[in-house]
């Protein structure tokens, strides 16, 4: 932990955002999603830019979901512009049913995250980009 805290992004370059990133095949195991990207695989699109080390590039990709985590858990919101928002939301005590049996039962009262994606993002998933 004390390592991610000592990480500089300032040393992390992007040229540039417009760029095209490929990222490597898809995982094709049986029952998972074919599009599903995992952090190891952002790790190996940040190492195929040739500024960093695959230690280097997975300590980046943690970092980044690290800042995310912690600003969430604080309470904070999480704005990336060009993709969308993280907020957390409270909801209330509410009553509900066991589906099995039909019970009612009180659903305790949470905290739970969403994510809203910005019109760009809207845009180019409409586009079929």
């Amino acid at each position: 932990m004390s390592k991610m805290n000592n990480f500089e992004f300032d040393d992390v370059v992007v040229e540039s955002s417009e760029r095209p990133v490929k990222f490597p095949e898809p995982d094709t195991t049986p029952g998972k999603s074919a599009r599903t990207i995992k952090k190891e695989d952002l790790a190996q699109v940040l190492l195929n830019g040739g500024k960093m080390t695959l230690s280097e590039a997975r300590h980046v990709v943690d970092a980044f979901f690290e800042a995310i985590r912690s600003s969430l858990e604080g309470g904070g919101h999480v704005r990336l512009y060009g993709f969308g928002n993280f907020e957390l939301r409270k909801k209330d005590q509410r009553p509900g049913r066991n589906p099995k049996t039909g019970a009612k039962i009180e659903i305790a009262a949470r905290r739970v995250v969403t994510f809203h994606a910005s019109a760009r993002l809207r845009a180019r998933i409409d586009e079929g980009q």
